[in-house]
This record gives C-alpha cells, sequence and structure tokens, in this order.
C-alpha cells in the first residue's frame, strides 16, 4: 500500500541466516513487482560474521540479477562496530546515496 508512494525501497537482509534468504527473496520480488523503475538499495548486513554470504552470495541467493534493468540497484556488504560506536564509511556512502536517489526520485514525481 505504501510502497506506491515510495521514493526507493531500502531492503535489509542479514547475510548470515541462511535458511531465511529464500523467504528474503519472496518478499523482496513481490514488493519490486509493484513498481518496475522503483530504486532499490539492499544492505547485506553482519558481513563481519564468519557464516554470512559473501556479497557476491546475496546477490546471487536474492536473484537481484532479476529485479530488471530499468531499476537502478545497489547492493552493500555493511556490519556494525561491536558496541557500535563507530559508523563504517560504507554506511555513511549508502546514505549519501539514498538522499541523492530520493532527492532525484521527488524530482521526477
Amino acid at each position: 500500500m505504501y510502497l506506491s508512494r515510495g521514493l526507493l525501497l531500502v531492503f535489509v537482509v542479514d547475510s548470515a541466516d541462511h535458511k531465511r534468504l529464500p523467504e528474503a527473496k519472496k518478499y523482496l520480488h513481490q514488493l519490486i513487482g509493484t513498481n518496475p523503475v522503483l530504486p532499490l538499495v539492499v544492505f547485506a548486513n553482519k558481513q563481519d560474521l564468519e557464516a554470512a554470504y559473501h556479497i557476491t552470495d546475496i546477490h546471487e541467493a536474492l536473484a537481484l540479477s532479476e529485479v530488471g534493468n530499468d531499476r537502478k540497484m545497489f547492493l552493500f556488504g555493511t556490519q556494525v562496530t561491536e558496541d557500535g560506536s563507530e559508523i563504517p564509511s560504507i554506511i555513511q556512502d549508502a546514505r549519501d546515496l539514498i538522499a541523492h536517489l530520493a532527492a532525484d526520485m521527488s524530482d521526477q514525481a
């Protein structure tokens, strides 16, 4: 209901939870199926864990190659420091990208 008015979709997946990736894929594709041009930003979280799938494995597990050629899609591997006090530069870069994508989409609306 709300996605039709959204400027972009931010989707976060637990890279170490292998059993739930098929479920995450299903819901992601249901969400993006309603709007073929909505930009997609995926965070593959918990990349610091030994059991975490590599970013290329996440791309494959979520079938991101099937999201459509007209859609801007970005995949970031993320992790949070143990005490949460430091924000990794990748998160800052992603924040800037999200702000840029949102501004572009609002200009087009």
